[in-house]
């Protein structure tokens, strides 16, 4: 006869514990794969950050070079700037009309100083989607007062509805002191193909952009400690954009 054949059969609470201790080994590898896939990605979106502030410098260095477009005595009173580089019909495809870019403005109480370090914004909705066409666009605003900076920096604001907004005017010798341009908030201007020209930007919304203000200054910041509170240091990719400002707007001539 053939030798017997023992078959063992776990003890319940060993099968259990087996069960627990392979539960755990699959808890810790899923772990270990999204913390693997998530800390590029983290890093990624700070480099795509970083250049955006490094290209709203260039755009803005590029327009306020040309006296044909910026009248200076607009820029001279302004008390923040918003710019949203290099926006791409195709990324308003999903989630409607969207661009980033950045914001600055004056420091002290009065908004008599130099150029602060920037927030990073959000430009979304309305129509300007359909006036781009298919060329990349930058957008350009000027923010007339404190009052509107600090209606911008605190929520998602409505241009023309929660701030007032008009389209630029644009020339070195343009009427910037005419009835609507004075009674504006906001100030909006695009270029596209190198054309410059005011826009109506009526119905977008502008917003803090604060998930990318944690990663550009490694820490969560509010908009209005950066812009208002001095609470972080121009970053190295904001220097352009900073220098730029002080260079050819460094003293308010707004009357306050």
């Amino acid at each position: 006869m053939p030798p017997e054949t023992t078959i063992m059969v776990p003890h319940p609470a060993e099968e259990a514990l087996m069960a627990r201790k392979m539960l755990s080994l699959m808890l810790c590898a899923t772990l270990l794969g999204l913390v693997a896939l998530c800390s590029p990605a983290r890093g990624d979106d700070k480099e795509k950050d970083e250049d955006r502030l490094r290209n709203a410098g260039t755009v803005l260095k590029e327009i306020l070079n040309i006296p044909d477009d910026i009248p200076q005595s607009l820029i001279d009173k302004a008390d923040c700037v918003v710019v949203i580089p290099t926006v791409l019909k195709a990324a308003f495809i999903v989630g409607g009309s969207y661009g980033r870019g950045a914001m600055t403005c004056r420091s002290g109480d009065t908004m008599q100083g130099p150029w602060g370090a920037p927030s990073m914004m959000a430009l979304e909705g309305g129509s300007f989607g359909f006036q781009i066409g298919a060329q990349a666009t930058d957008f350009v605003l000027l923010i007339m007062n404190k009052e509107g900076a600090g209606a911008i920096l605190s929520s998602k604001v409505k241009l023309g509805a929660d701030a007032s907004a008009a389209a630029g005017p644009v020339g070195r010798d343009a009427e910037a002191d005419t009835d609507v341009t004075m009674r504006a908030q906001v100030l909006t201007y695009s270029r596209a193909r190198g054309l410059f020209a005011g826009i109506s930007l009526e119905g977008s919304t502008v917003r803090p952009d604060n998930d990318a203000n944690e990663r550009l200054y490694g820490k969560k910041v509010s908009a209005k400690e950066i812009i208002f509170g001095g609470a972080v240091k121009v970053p190295p990719s904001g220097q352009k954009l900073i220098y730029t400002l002080n260079r050819h707007a460094g003293v308010n001539k707004s009357s306050k």
